[in-house]
């Protein structure tokens, strides 16, 4: 079992005032096929962050345990997560601001710095991609599925106390298609705030201006179509950031199961 972890740092509260002192609460999808994406998206939060926060999977065998996730793995879900990732705000007790993340993402800044972007006056914020797909699948084989503002809700900032989310109920959840789920019909297009893109950077699909360098540079590497965790995708462009990440993160687990008291 993977329990949350909060960074014990810096507890000053972020310059736009929305955020209080306690733990910000980040929820990383997790998939069984992914545990090494999950880990390593979690070290480079925790690595970089500069206020506390707590990262959370979101485990849907642990969901469907508790009776709060219940509908059956449809054709089109390509992770474990595709549908009870909009549980965000529920398990967040719809209070305060949450952030819902992939795991295959890689984050190169402080997550202080995407807080700082938090709106109160909407609903969620997040990345409005609007590209075309190269490639007809992803990952390990999984068919891609084409669809209006997709990738949208691979990365959100949930105002989990609006009125308007506390729609996102099991029972919503579990019921729900994909999209209206995917593409968060259950809010007018002015409840929907935008970041920038380099927060959600989708590699083989955005690029890095090297004359504004500084603003296209991403934050958060999104492998969308496949990370270096798979044999396929191991040359990807950006992977070589990722795997140095994850070598890190190698040497700090091993550091800890040294440094580990035996059990007597």
């Amino acid at each position: 079992m993977v329990l949350p972890i909060i960074a014990n740092i810096n507890r000053t509260t972020p310059s736009n005032g929305n955020l209080p002192s306690e733990p910000f609460k980040i929820f990383i999808g997790y998939d069984s096929r992914e545990d090494l994406a999950f880990e390593v998206c979690r070290h480079s939060i925790l690595k970089r962050s500069s206020i506390p926060v707590e990262v959370i999977p979101i485990r849907q065998p642990n969901l469907r345990r508790d009776g709060l996730y219940w509908r059956d793995r449809g054709p089109t879900e390509s992770t474990e997560f595709s549908f009870t990732r909009f549980l965000t705000p529920y398990l967040a007790g719809f209070s305060g601001w949450a952030m819902f993340v992939d795991c295959d993402v890689l984050y190169t800044a402080d997550i202080r710095e995407l807080t700082d972007l938090i709106d109160n006056q909407y609903a969620v914020m997040c990345v409005k991609h609007e590209y075309a797909l190269k490639e007809s699948t992803k990952m390990d084989g999984a068919v891609q599925t084409v669809y209006p503002r997709k990738n949208w809700s691979s990365m959100v900032l949930y105002n989990c106390g609006h009125p308007k989310n506390r729609v996102l109920t099991p029972e919503l959840v579990s019921s729900q298609t994909g999209a209206y789920l995917h593409r968060f019909m259950w809010l007018e297009d002015e409840d929907i705030g935008e970041v920038p893109f380099v927060w959600n950077y989708l590699v083989g699909h955005n690029h890095v201006d090297e004359r504004d360098r500084e603003e296209t540079f991403p934050k958060a590497l999104h492998y969308t179509e496949g990370g270096p965790w798979f044999e396929a995708w191991k040359d990807c462009e950006f992977g070589e950031m990722w795997v140095e990440e994850m070598e890190e993160y190698m040497k700090e687990r091993q550091k800890t199961f040294v440094a580990a008291p035996l059990d007597v």
